[in-house]
């Protein structure tokens, strides 16, 4: 583990149980109807590989793409999951903020707070999280005897029960149809990454990209993580008080000009890649969800919404209103493409990193047409 000042500077396995003793629990369930819906899941997240497929047509017939496994898990495991994920992926800024640790009193000052205490707060946040997600396509998370991954040690998508659950009840929707229609979410992304073979190592080479960029101050990052735990435990400062940095969120605090480039790729693909999911979990939707126009219509409602003051204040803090934009215009970027050039048409876009959209492409789909189709047949 990185270590500041002597002391560990993430405590990973302090953040896990941190987070599994503070994560709400689930709704109230018998062990049968638990066991019921853990296997609908399952028998879900398999029909939907071939619901995907062949909607999508982006794995040709008679092809077989690597496999990866399915998990349905509970809260706890999904803290789990995403604290193995973020060590591996955060490892190297971990360590070039250790090498630039000051010395003197600040050094001292990051040596108090040590890696118990920011285990605790990144703790908090992934509490908070965890009963949020319905679902995952984890690409580089390491494989464990607990939450195998797929045979190149990444890989695996996650179904987050409880959490399903909570949501079909709370929309009062049916429960069958919303499971499958979340099982078609996933699995868009788990097909992308295993009909894509570039496309993995192509975001993992943006993200480390951008973490080299990274010049970050040890101390200004350990604040903003104690104001996101602050703000769960309603210690935050007052109403009124929040000064100009209130709207920032954590991936703020580590923007130099040199990432800017590096962020607005990141942004365009991660745009692309749920709006994609979105786009294919409804044109699916009416062959096999009976009622997917009734749960399109309450969740988004809800994903608009957010669940009060607080959530919403969480959800800037945390960059989630961000992911929200994603899926609004990816959508919208997937639908006008697919009605200008047809589903084989923007499946152009899984060619190359060449052909992925930019940033402003997003925001403007004829451009991506008209570069990368009208050029092609010019």
């Amino acid at each position: 583990m990185t270590s500041i000042g002597g002391a560990e500077m993430v405590d990973w396995n302090l953040a896990v149980a941190t987070a599994t003793r503070l994560v709400r629990p689930g709704p109230e369930i018998s062990r049968e109807e638990a066991r019921a819906v853990v296997a609908e899941l399952r028998l879900h997240a398999k029909a939907s590989e071939e619901h995907v497929r062949a909607f999508t047509r982006m794995i040709p017939e008679g092809t077989e793409p690597e496999d990866t496994p399915v998990l349905v898990v509970d809260r706890a495991g999904w803290i789990r999951a995403n604290v193995a994920g973020f060590r591996e992926l955060l490892r190297p800024l971990l360590a070039k903020m250790e090498s630039r640790r000051p010395g003197g009193p600040g050094g001292a000052v990051l040596g108090a707070v040590g890696g118990k205490v920011t285990g605790v707060e990144l703790g908090m946040l992934l509490s908070f999280l965890a009963s949020r997600i319905l679902g995952q396509y984890e690409t580089f998370a390491p494989a464990t005897r607990e939450l195998p991954g797929s045979a190149d040690g990444g890989g695996r998508l996650l179904l987050v029960a409880p959490n399903i659950v909570h949501v079909e009840r709370e929309l009062d929707v049916d429960p069958h149809d919303f499971r499958l229609w979340v099982a078609l979410h996933e699995e868009t992304h788990r097909t992308q990454f295993t009909g894509v073979p570039w496309l993995r190592d192509h975001l993992q080479g943006e993200i480390q990209s951008f973490l080299d960029e990274t010049d970050v101050d040890p101390m200004t990052f350990l604040e903003r993580l104690r104001e996101a735990a602050q703000s769960l435990s309603g210690a935050g400062r007052p109403e009124g008080e929040r000064g100009d940095d209130s709207g920032r969120s954590l991936v703020d605090v580590v923007h130099t000009p040199a990432q800017r480039e590096v962020l607005g790729r990141l942004t365009a693909v991660m745009s692309l890649l749920e709006g994609h999911a979105d786009f294919v979990m409804d044109g699916v939707g009416p062959e096999v969800v009976g009622s997917v126009a009734e749960i399109r219509e309450k969740f988004q409602k809800r994903r608009a919404q957010g669940a009060g003051r607080l959530d919403q204040a969480l959800r800037k803090l945390l960059g989630l209103d961000a992911k929200l934009r994603q899926y609004k215009d990816g959508e919208k970027f997937v639908r006008s493409v697919v009605e200008e050039v047809g589903m084989d048409g923007f499946n152009r876009v899984w060619t190359s990193p060449n052909t992925l959209p930019t940033k402003a492409e997003i925001a403007k789909p004829a451009e991506w047409v008209a570069r990368v189709h009208r050029t092609a047949e010019s």
